[in-house]
């Protein structure tokens, strides 16, 4: 493998590693702000944006009011606090989609400019298996 060739795949597991460490953070805080489970719905394909108006803010806080987690814990939170709550939720969320991008587009880039040694594609494909 050739100097640049290594250069690239460190760079690009560099940013992996990196965006991993983020959403591990990003999760923890997630979790320390009780956040989990305030995005009630999740399209993985289409629902990319969170709410854009008050409107659709209102309509998730009235979903979100229909579940255990609000009824039980957060019973009486007001909209705003339950904005910064989703937005942790959803945050997380973005970030392990961005991941799988950042991991899966330069794989298949890699892989068919023929970047990898056979090794390094096993180990590669069995973390992105396990991803």
């Amino acid at each position: 493998m050739t100097h640049s060739r290594t250069t690239y795949l460190t760079l690009w597991l560099s940013l992996v590693a990196l965006l991993v460490v983020a959403v591990v953070v990003v999760g923890g805080i997630t979790r320390l702000t009780d956040s989990g489970l305030s995005m009630v719905e999740w399209k993985p394909l289409m629902g990319v944006l969170p709410p854009l108006n008050s409107h659709e803010w209102q309509e998730v806080f009235s979903k979100y009011q229909q579940y255990p987690e609000y009824q039980i814990h957060n019973q009486g939170m007001s909209l705003d606090e339950f904005k910064s709550i989703f937005l942790w939720e959803y945050s997380h969320r973005i970030l392990g989609r961005i991941i799988g991008l950042v991991f899966v587009v330069p794989f298949i880039f890699f892989w068919l400019r023929g970047y990898f040694s056979r090794k390094l594609f096993w180990q590669l494909g069995v973390g992105l298996l396990l991803g």
